[in-house]
């Protein structure tokens, strides 16, 4: 199986050891609390799932600005987008902290961290940082608006996790640690696996995509992986994304063929450098290739429709990562041949040979009770979504 990233064997930071646990959450009652934001709660859920190996913990200023300007940390490890732990409370020193969940009731204890530093972010480095990450400082754009309302205050230091938030509780099927990932990905005897990133219900481009990119690379298995944390207003909440996707795949893909998994992790909408981070992260778990489609993590029309792929050309050293890309180009129902195709391998077509939806003409259709047609969205996935758009009241 592929290697994690920057070392020979997963690290995770979650605290497995059932007393070592009880011990640190009793120590926890005695030290200063600090109530975390939802974005540093969701990075140490991903370090605690050992996705963002090899990661100890959250990056200093130095290590921030370096992943930010050169992608990789000041001791050389390549990283795509800084892990951090922002605050805007004041007066903090450093020493051990209880740091608390602030996406669960009563705000429990969701790790113990060393700070060994506690810098202020000037709002100059912080947009630097901004500009550099999301590629524009629009405060319309959803990831700019989350990144520069954390605060100023930088913790560093290393973690140790004690749970993993709200998620294996919501999401009890779906939720897997990289770790439990690579060892279905064992059981079920797969050698080359592909994975599939996902925060939308799958239609019949993306059921049609994950096919293609089995066949083509001869790969065992896919793991279609969705996020399940925080998204922007609008996007369709994970237990309706999560039922789809099993609608899907129990009607459409053949047994042993795809694992459905989901990961703790807010949406950060940072378009190419997201689709690096989703690459590193992927390597961890165990797959092979990542799916990298038309604007992925993308939002709005901040980044082109293939950035997130000539950004591994121009800004990923060759040897910075054993996972491999697959890239896709924009997929639809050619009534021609009478099947999902890459638009690019149909040079013949003209448009009115595809059937194209918009998102707002699908959400219309859906919200009225009709299904959009079939060659767009199979009809166990439309009667999921119809049911939840007109449970919203169309």
């Amino acid at each position: 199986m592929i290697a994690p990233h920057g070392s020979p064997t997963l690290n995770p930071l979650y605290v497995a050891d059932e007393q070592r646990r009880a011990a640190l959450l009793a120590e926890a009652s005695q030290l200063p609390d600090l109530l975390l934001n939802s974005a540093a709660a969701a990075n140490a859920v991903m370090l605690a799932a050992g996705y963002f190996n090899p990661l100890k913990g959250y990056m200093n200023l130095a290590d921030a600005l370096s992943v930010t300007k050169d992608l990789k940390t000041s001791d050389g490890l390549f990283w795509p987008v800084p892990i951090l732990n922002l605050t805007k409370q004041s007066g903090l020193k450093p020493g051990r902290y209880a740091l608390r969940d602030p996406n669960i009731e009563g705000h429990p204890v969701l790790a113990i961290m060393d700070v060994q530093a506690v810098e202020t972010v000037s709002d100059e480095q912080l947009q630097g940082m901004a500009k550099e990450i999301f590629g524009t400082l629009d405060a319309k754009h959803p990831g700019v608006q989350t990144f520069l309302g954390l605060g100023n205050q930088l913790l560093s230091g290393p973690i140790e996790v004690l749970n993993f938030s709200y998620f294996r509780d919501e999401f009890p099927d779906t939720f897997r640690t990289a770790a439990e990932i690579r060892e279905e990905i064992a059981q079920r005897g797969w050698n080359k696996v592909v994975a599939f990133q996902t925060r939308n219900p799958m239609h019949r481009a993306h059921e049609e995509l994950c096919r293609m990119a089995q066949e083509r690379l001869s790969a065992d298995g896919i793991v279609i992986h969705m996020l399940l944390g925080k998204l922007k207003e609008g996007d369709i909440p994970a237990p309706v994304r999560d039922a789809c996707i099993r609608q899907m795949v129990e009607h459409y893909f053949p047994p042993n063929t795809v694992m459905i998994t989901g990961y703790g992790f807010d949406m950060l909408y940072a378009g190419p450098r997201e689709a690096v981070l989703h690459a590193v992260f992927r390597q961890n778990m165990g797959a092979d290739y990542l799916i990298v489609g038309r604007d992925h993590a993308g939002v709005g029309d901040y980044y082109g429709p293939f950035d997130a792929q000539t950004i591994f050309d121009e800004k990923v050293p060759a040897d910075a990562l054993k996972i491999q890309i697959f890239r896709a180009d924009n997929t639809a129902y050619s009534k021609k041949l009478n099947r999902v195709v890459m638009m690019r391998e149909a040079p013949d077509h003209n448009p009115e040979d595809f059937i194209a939806l918009s998102g707002t003409k699908v959400r219309q259709m859906l919200g009225q009770g009709i299904a959009p047609p079939p060659e767009f969205s199979r009809p166990e996935v439309a009667k999921v979504l119809m049911d939840y758009y007109q449970s919203l009241g169309g």
